[in-house]
């Protein structure tokens, strides 16, 4: 009988899965219905902004072993998306830029990849080209992703000077501010995560063996 945390796993991933589908199909037929990429936050920002708050949990089961993930890195990219999510839901004038269906795609698109992959894992049996597919997709899907995170708060940072929605975090040191060292440190960040993800590509896909000398 499969342990009860297995189940719950099984039961967490595929739910994401199928949501995270549908935050891909919300994107797209708004991109097809309108010919345009601004539609994006208003047909998939909620759905897209609840999961990401969901996604805390992976935190939490990094921290009690429930998953081998740890905690740094979980928490990394989901403290990186949900930022991005506050910036966005508190500046309206930025919700319609192309950088956010560009986001969202990315997001979207990575998530539909790698829930699956968990899913079958908790049924011990993944097919090997879901692992290649989980392990190899970061690639091409995490670059448009981090940029277009990084393009949308640097496009927000006008208006966030502005507006007093933000809070001040230390004395001398407002949002806008805040901000502005942020984006000087996202690359790095953003690097970080990248050049991490393509460790456990080596760890889970293994090095290419080399030819044998006849």
């Amino acid at each position: 009988m499969p342990k009860l945390s297995n189940l719950y796993l099984l039961a967490y991933n595929s739910l994401q899965a199928v949501a995270w589908a549908v935050c891909l199909a919300l994107s797209l037929s708004s991109f097809v219905s309108t010919k345009a990429v601004n539609g994006a936050y208003a047909s998939a920002g909620d759905l897209i902004y609840f999961l990401q708050m969901v996604q805390f949990l992976e935190v939490i089961h990094g921290a009690i072993g429930l998953v081998p993930s740890g905690v740094v890195f979980p928490l990394m990219q989901w403290a990186g998306r949900a930022h991005f999510l506050f910036v966005l839901r508190q500046t309206h004038e930025v919700q319609e830029l192309p950088s956010v269906f560009i986001t969202f795609v990315a997001w979207s698109l990575s998530e539909v990849i790698r829930y699956p992959h968990y899913a079958f894992n908790c049924t011990g049996s993944c097919p090997s080209w879901i692992t290649y597919l989980r392990y190899t997709a970061f690639i091409v899907l995490y670059p448009p992703g981090m940029a277009g995170e990084t393009w949308l708060m640097y496009q927000a940072l006008p208006f966030v000077k502005k507006t007093s929605v933000f809070p001040n975090f230390f004395a001398g040191l407002s949002y806008y501010n805040f901000l502005r060292v942020l984006l000087v440190c996202y690359p790095f960040l953003c690097l970080k995560l990248y050049l991490h993800m393509f460790k456990q590509r080596r760890s889970k896909l293994g090095e290419h063996p080399k030819k044998k000398k006849r």
